[in-house]
């Protein structure tokens, strides 16, 4: 059986969407037990009226069990009241203050366990004058510059992925595992908050150093000249990435592929910080010859050449490329789906993930019977209090 980094942790998960669930997934697949809190019948609003088969759920949430508890009763609160002892962790991602009104605060849980790690997600802080503002992924990216740097002639343009979601269920994980390495060697608990507003910035620190070193706000345009990237076309129409930063040999590695060794010698693109400057003249030179030949005979030239370049690949092709699936990073499912596994090995190892999402409640027995009686949770599921599907 794989031994996971994470094994015998127990956290407690109360929220829903995107950036908890997918934070607690990836500490999930490091091999902790996470019991998902949610509401009585519908479940979390991701499931979208489809238990356990919808794709957004089953990415986010598969492998983690269910407590379906109803936390507007004073005996659902008194449950989870009662299981938190039980738990190392206890996450959230609620309006802040919402928890702690029902008595389940960092405060009043630290009473239940002295040494449990508490973790709050919010939108922007659970203090400041934007405390209280709702926030998800568009939000993030909006307010954190991310959509400044993707305008077209001024104008934002919005963005296909959930990258202010994501990288804010990352953040969240690397918070827990840091407060759990400090908790090992100190023995004292520390509360973990991040928010999505706060998270964005891992995504913007380059943005913001160009502002520094330009003096002026960048835009999507001024990455690429300091960067040296070129997206281009090839003859058959698909598209292949170059990034040769300012390292000289890699444009000299390029211009030899290219059989434009000539390029060296003109003063305009001989070195990187005239290259820097001239870089929207050097742009339609390079492309011309990216769309004289086709994407297999670039790959293996540049390949040869030892330039840095990747094609740019749809989602079907990232998940069908063999460097994809020799590093075994998408656990594939017989209906299509794939689910994403943690981006890390250990001792070679890739951690497994389970590829079972839970039906709404499917654990909700079991869970509160490790601190009622037997009598007791079937006058809960009697009184709607629990649920199970």
């Amino acid at each position: 059986m794989q031994h996971k980094p994470l094994d015998g942790i127990r956290i407690l998960e109360i929220g829903g969407y995107i950036s908890l669930p997918f934070g607690t997934s990836m500490l999930c697949g490091l091999g902790a037990e996470v019991v998902k809190v949610e509401k009585p019948v519908v479940g979390e609003d991701f499931r979208r009226r489809m238990n356990n088969e919808s794709p957004y759920f089953r990415q986010y949430n598969a492998g983690k069990r269910s407590l379906s508890v109803d936390l507007k009763t004073a005996e659902g609160i008194g449950l989870i009241k009662a299981l938190v002892p039980r738990f190392d962790v206890v996450l959230e991602n609620l309006r802040p203050g919402k928890l702690a009104a029902m008595g389940l605060g960092p405060e009043e849980c630290r009473a239940l366990r002295p040494d449990v790690v508490y973790g709050s997600v919010t939108g922007f802080g659970s203090t400041g004058p934007l405390a209280d503002r709702p926030a998800y992924d568009t939000i993030g990216h909006a307010f954190g510059g991310l959509y400044s740097l993707f305008s077209d002639d001024g104008r934002p343009q919005l963005a296909g992925g959930l990258s202010a979601d994501l990288v804010t269920g990352l953040t969240t994980a690397a918070g827990v595992l840091a407060a759990l390495v400090g908790k090992l060697k100190t023995g004292q608990p520390q509360r973990m908050e991040t928010s999505i507003m706060e998270a964005v910035s891992v995504l913007t620190a380059d943005g913001i150093t160009q502002a520094f070193e330009l003096g002026r706000d960048p835009s999507r345009t001024s990455r690429h000249p300091q960067a040296q990237n070129f997206c281009v076309p090839t003859s058959t129409g698909e598209y292949l990435a170059v990034h040769l930063s300012s390292s000289q040999k890699f444009w000299q590695a390029l211009c030899r592929a290219l059989e434009r060794t000539d390029l060296l010698e003109d003063p305009r693109f001989a070195e990187y910080r005239p290259r820097e400057a001239n870089y929207f003249e050097l742009v339609p030179i390079v492309e011309a010859e990216f769309a004289r030949k086709p994407k297999e005979y670039w790959e293996r030239v540049l390949t040869e050449h030892d330039v840095p370049f990747a094609p740019v690949l749809s989602m079907t092709g990232y998940l069908d490329h063999p460097q994809v699936r020799h590093l075994d990073i998408a656990d594939h499912q017989p209906d299509g789906l794939a689910l994403l596994r943690p981006p890390w090995t250990f001792d070679g190892v890739r951690p497994d993930r389970s590829s079972v999402a839970a039906t709404v409640g499917a654990d909700s027995r079991a869970v509160a019977s490790e601190v009622l009686a037997a009598e007791d949770v079937e006058k809960l599921f009697a009184t709607g209090v629990l649920y199970e599907s």
